[in-house]
């Protein structure tokens, strides 16, 4: 009995130590789970312990906090305005992947009044350095805190102010740029102070009426030639620079790292405006190119003209030079057969002369002669009668009848009368008739056959 007591006593002392053991197991994974927690990368956190002590952790690992509390805040921070956000959606500490807060597309008004919807993203970076991360821990004492009550309404703001510098028309017009960067700067290094003035500028290109044709083209201007526009001037402080509103959170050492405006929407008026206005100006744009080739159709037309004169100028130009050409060549050739011809008829002039000259010196040579030969003649005819030049006559006569007479045809038989009335052909006769001859000739020679002495 004894024995079974002790053994029930026994199981009685280990059901309690294991009882105990439970219960301080439970005691310290209770212990351990609320002193310790895991620093995820990229947050930093704000630690406070039971003790009240505060310390920050931005180390990656498991951290120890005995019976304390902690905040995560992520180091880098965004602020997004974008279509498909509905209300405002804070996400601070959760969703790493995704922004820290998401708005809906900004309402902006415009310096002409235009309102537009406005996407933009701005990122913020929280400071790492203890004191300035306690500060900022102290003022705003979490990250949703600092959001709704800082980072949002400055990004609002800023957005809202920025589009106070600029009108929609310079906006789409090319002043994109210098928007997003103004945006930029602004996010940075703080909001202009600004001065909105009314500005009444004339037109460059007044209108003219045209009523009174009294006055022809010098007509009277009319209707309106001015208009009032709006202008934004940055306030300047004494050093020249723009002053400035300073953005609140950078007193916590909160900077801006990006600032980026991705879509801007104007209202539909705007947009119908605008189509209107692209319109006309695609209009005077394929206007201006038909004029420019109209002209260029004038001008080719004109070239063309220009060009068939030309052609029709350098044709007759070369029709005329060459008709000049031949007529001053048919000229040169024509002076050139002139001067041939005359240098020839002065040639055959002088050959005439010289000939004629020629002719005069031989008819005078000639005569000379003549007279030489005259004189000759005269002195020996009258030396000697001319003895010499008859006896040649005669001997040349005697000689010709004698050559005559020898071959004269003598028939073989002559019948005459006998009584001496008919001849014969007898030697006596033909004696006769030479004698006859010879004195005939001597008479058509003019000359005496008697030799006579000096006269």
């Amino acid at each position: 009995m004894s024995e079974i007591k002790s053994k029930v006593q026994s199981a009685k002392s280990m059901g309690a130590k294991a009882v105990a053991g439970a219960v301080g197991l439970l005691v310290l994974a209770f212990i351990i789970s609320q002193s310790i927690f895991y620093a995820e990368p990229g947050y930093i956190y704000h630690v406070r312990t039971v003790t009240g002590n505060e310390e920050v952790v931005s180390e990656v690992g498991y951290k120890f906090y005995p019976f304390g509390r902690y905040n995560s805040w992520k180091r880098a921070m965004t602020v997004q305005a974008a279509a498909g956000s509905v209300g405002d959606n804070i996400r601070a500490e959760k969703d790493s992947d995704n922004t820290s807060a998401s708005l809906p597309p900004m309402s902006i008004m415009f310096l002409d009044q235009v309102d537009a919807h406005a996407e933009a993203t701005v990122r913020f970076s929280i400071p790492t350095d203890e004191e300035s991360f306690l500060k900022l821990a102290h003022e705003y004492r979490s990250p949703e805190n600092l959001l709704r009550t800082a980072l949002m309404p400055a990004f609002k703001e800023t957005l809202q102010a920025n589009a106070s510098l600029m009108t929609a028309e310079e906006y789409y017009s090319g002043g994109r740029t210098q928007f997003n960067s103004e945006f930029e700067n602004q996010m940075s290094n703080g909001i202009f102070l600004v001065k909105r003035h009314e500005v009444s500028v004339r037109a460059s290109k007044r209108a003219k009426g045209s009523a009174n044709v009294a006055l022809g083209t010098d007509q009277e201007q009319y209707g309106e030639d001015s208009k009032t526009i709006f202008e934004v001037k940055k306030v300047l402080g004494e050093d020249g620079l723009p002053k400035r509103k300073k953005q609140r959170f950078q007193n916590y050492g909160i900077t801006v790292v990006s600032a980026l405006l991705t879509d801007m929407r104007p209202n539909s008026k705007f947009v119908e405006r605008m189509q209107l206005k692209q319109k006309a100006s695609a209009d005077r744009a394929i206007a201006r190119e038909q004029r420019v080739q109209e002209e260029e159709q004038r001008l080719l037309a004109i070239a063309r003209g220009e060009r068939e004169v030309a052609e029709r100028q350098a044709q007759a130009k070369v029709e005329q030079i060459q008709k000049t050409t031949e007529a001053e060549t048919e000229k040169q050739l024509a002076i050139t057969e002139a001067e041939k011809l005359k240098a020839q008829a002065s040639i055959s002039k002088e050959t005439a002369q010289i000939n004629l000259d020629k002719a005069i010196i031989e008819a005078e040579t000639k005569r000379t002669q003549a007279d030489a030969e005259a004189y000759q003649k005269r002195v020996i005819l009258k030396a000697d009668n001319a003895l010499a030049q008859k006896l040649e006559a005669e001997i040349e006569i005697q000689r010709l009848w004698a050559e005559a007479f020898a071959k004269r045809q003598v028939p073989t038989n002559v019948f005459g009368s006998g009584q001496g009335g008919t001849p014969v052909g007898s030697d006596a006769e033909t004696k006769a008739f030479m004698q006859m001859l010879t004195l005939d000739a001597a008479k058509r020679l003019n000359y005496e056959r008697d030799v006579s002495g000096d006269k």
